[in-house]
């Protein structure tokens, strides 16, 4: 398996790969748009063995046998893959790989992520064309190089230590925790709440302009409550969480005396801070309350909101965040009406100096990641309570990430023309609408549906539209430079760069009102580890990020490319149907198209899954998988893995099984996809972090994506000859798709 390379194997084999040759694309009505590859688009599978190239056939047998070597050191062979299949293809995980000090869990997918950062800095960290400022204009490449090396330089950092944020504290009225003589007869907490969101973060309040989920093709002004400082209402609430939420005032305390607040004077305050935060736990809705969005939803005007909560200014706090002038005629959507109202009574009774602290300590806690090392090491010894991650990751670890994750289009571009395999894609598109067919005939199959809901979700998996690797138009240097256009770079200023690159999302955001929805646009950066299913959109993404080992390589067997990539695909697919996904039509508008009978016959399916992964139980910690929370990714995993198996069994009937399994490996072609399947959820995590995920995750542990998905699947007990009663074949099997 891909995790066991070392990085110079790594490079070796994308090396390989041929370089995305860059052409200009043809004029576009707006910078995001590509090209659209839609699922009636089949390009020629690229998938061959290299018989007549002598240098292409060793790499073909180097790599197979490599990955007969990574997936074999992971397996526990003592294991009858019928009792416990995780532990059969990961027993000897553990072993292998113990988990990094600077990390909380480490699996398949960190591995590759942590593959993929180092070669993003190689890339990152080649020389730029030029060592002076960008300023507005300017090459997009250079400025995600000059980026990172603003935030490398920590003699500038240390230098510059807390000043900049101060300075940026000051403009906004002042911290009072480091103020003892702040006046507070003349704070406006809306006024700074609309400031701070120009910054792209939300306190109290969460707003942003995004397509309607009613009417899919407007962008439309969205509200909803905000998140907390901790992961959950629950560190707030309930006293076993006493000592994270400790751990959380001491690292708000210890940032402020960092940034200068006399210690008696930080820990009083902080303890008011925490305080005002509790009870803003107590408002907020549980995960599970805020499930149902249709329930949640509620369109109305300006206006309208304000007579319903008229102690909130929402003309004035919108035309400060929005370049569109706002009346009491815009139409809104809101999803927290009874928390907006909860929340004006609770500022009513709180202390404006509590308020303006709280606004500022949650802008500020993310701010001092921008400033020296002193903060990192404050945060990390809160992550340490929190997340049991023993140690900070090294500085370049966090610049990657943070260029990625503000200029990813940027970053993408250079991965893209370096790394990726453009036969990759096309051969993606192709088992895509293979895995779409298996969808489609599993719901012909379908006897719990009835014939027009089967048309109407045909019409929508028909509909889908797919967006593999990469945008075109980051290949096209014009359109690249001009996304980036207005954004500043000062290879000196790593503060202000951040700063800059917030306004600069605030602003590409907010400036969509009034604007139709291009539903061909690309949102996510391509050199991520990961994949989409967007229901606004009714689109598929998969990065070319993820598509490598484990995953993804032409030169795997197919056997193991649907059981990687394949069943992620399938995954997505059955996102448009599984518990929320199935509210949206085609065009993505939330409405209700299902029957009543059929709605109720997949309530009664979903609960059976339900029930099924609440019974998992995490030894380490004693505490029960969240089988509510996690039923839309349950229901995508079991769904995935039957489409992936049943559109591969399908390959090897058109194409014959020769060359679909790898050397020295005494398994079949059909185990090996499952063994890969499995393989990608091998993984560790602290107890620490088991709790944090059960408490806010939606996906179950890996262990029991493996065990859950695979004891329902008639498919895998057929492969490994299960008996029927076994643990990994029960007699009562879930299935809702």
């Amino acid at each position: 398996m891909f995790s066991s390379l070392k990085h110079e194997e790594y490079l070796n084999t994308l090396n390989q790969k041929k370089k995305k040759k860059a052409s200009k694309i043809n004029a576009l009505d707006s910078l995001d748009e590509d090209d659209v590859i839609s699922s009636t688009e089949r390009p020629e599978s690229p998938y061959t063995v290299p018989s007549e190239n002598k240098t292409e056939l060793e790499k073909f047998y180097s790599l197979r046998k490599k990955q007969t070597v990574n997936m074999k050191r992971y397996m526990d062979n003592n294991t009858n893959p019928c009792e416990d299949f995780y532990q059969y293809a990961c027993g000897n995980w553990a072993k292998k790989n113990p988990i990094p000090k600077d990390q909380s869990t480490f699996d398949t997918f960190e591995i590759l992520r942590e593959n993929l950062d180092v070669a993003l800095k190689e890339l990152l960290e080649e020389c730029s064309e030029s060592d002076k400022p960008t300023g507005i204009g300017g090459d997009a490449i250079t400025k995600a190089k000059q980026l990172y090396q603003s935030c490398m330089n920590q003699e500038i950092l240390q230098r510059r230590g807390s000043e900049p944020l101060k300075r940026l504290l000051s403009e906004l009225g002042g911290w009072p925790i480091l103020e003892p003589n702040w006046d507070g007869s003349r704070f406006d907490w809306i006024y700074l709440m609309a400031r701070l969101r120009l910054y792209n973060n939300d306190i109290l309040i969460s707003e942003w302009i995004g397509p309607d989920i009613k009417n899919s093709s407007e962008f439309i002004i969205q509200f909803d409550q905000t998140t907390l400082g901790l992961p959950t209402r629950d560190y707030y609430l309930h006293t076993s969480n006493k000592k994270f939420l400790d751990a959380y005032k001491n690292f708000l305390i210890e940032v402020a005396n960092l940034m200068g607040a006399p210690l008696m004077r930080a820990t009083a305050v902080a303890d008011e801070i925490i305080d005002f935060e509790t009870e803003l736990a107590k408002i907020t809705s549980s995960p599970d309350e805020k499930r149902n969005v249709s329930h949640l939803y509620q369109r109305l005007t300006v206006g309208e909101l304000r007579q319903m909560v008229p102690q909130i200014e929402w003309i004035r706090y919108l035309n400060i965040i929005t370049p569109k002038p706002i009346t009491s005629s815009e139409p809104c959507v809101m999803f927290a009406i009874k928390y907006m109202q909860d929340l004006v009574e609770l500022l009513g009774r709180t202390p404006p100096s509590t308020v303006s602290n709280y606004l500022m300590w949650r802008f500020v806690r993310h701010r001092v990641n921008n400033l020296d090392d002193r903060f990192e090491h404050a945060k990390q010894r809160f992550y340490y309570i929190l997340f049991g991650q023993e140690q900070s990751p090294p500085r370049w670890k966090n610049c990657v990430t943070q260029v990625n994750n503000n200029m990813g289009m940027a970053v993408g571009a250079m991965f893209v023309q370096k790394y990726f395999d453009e036969n990759s894609k096309n051969d993606t598109v192709v088992m895509t609408e293979d895995i779409m067919e298996s969808f489609r005939e599993l719901l012909s199959q379908t006897t719990w549906i009835d014939e027009e809901t089967k048309k109407l979700a045909n019409v929508k998996v028909d509909a889908m539209k797919l967006r593999i690797g990469y945008p075109d138009s980051i290949l096209d240097k014009e359109k690249l430079d001009e996304r980036y256009y207005h954004v500043t770079i000062d290879p000196r200023q790593y503060f202000e760069n951040v700063l800059n690159l917030l306004v600069y999302l605030t602003q590409k955001e907010q400036n969509r009102l009034g604007k139709t929805v291009n539903k061909s646009t690309w949102n996510t950066a391509p050199a991520v580890v990961n994949a989409y299913y967007s229901r606004n959109k009714n689109q598929i993404m998969v990065p070319a990020g993820i598509l490598q080992p484990p995953f993804y390589h032409r030169y795997f067997p197919r056997s193991l490319n649907y059981g990687g990539i394949g069943v992620v695909i399938g995954h997505e697919i059955t996102h448009g149907f599984d518990d929320k996904g199935r509210l949206f039509d085609k065009d993505g508008n939330l409405h209700r198209w299902w029957h009543d009978k059929a709605i109720t016959r997949f309530h009664e399916r979903a609960q059976c899954l339900i029930d099924q992964y609440s019974r998992y139980v995490v030894e380490e910690v004693d505490v029960a998988v969240d089988g509510m929370s996690t039923q839309g990714e349950n229901i995508a995993d079991n769904g995935g893995i039957k489409e992936a198996f049943r559109a591969y069994q399908r390959w090897v009937t058109e194409h014959g099984d020769a060359y679909e399994t790898l050397p020295d490996f005494n398994v079949n072609n059909y185990q090996l996809f499952f063994i890969n399947f499995a393989q990608v959820w091998c993984g560790e995590t602290r107890p620490e972090a088991i709790i944090n995920k059960l408490k806010t995750a939606v996906h179950a542990p890996g262990k029991f994506r493996v065990i859950g998905t695979l004891s329902n699947s008639e498919d895998f007990a057929r492969v490994f000859n299960c008996e029927p009663g076994a643990p990994m074949n029960p007699i009562e099997k879930c299935e809702v798709w």
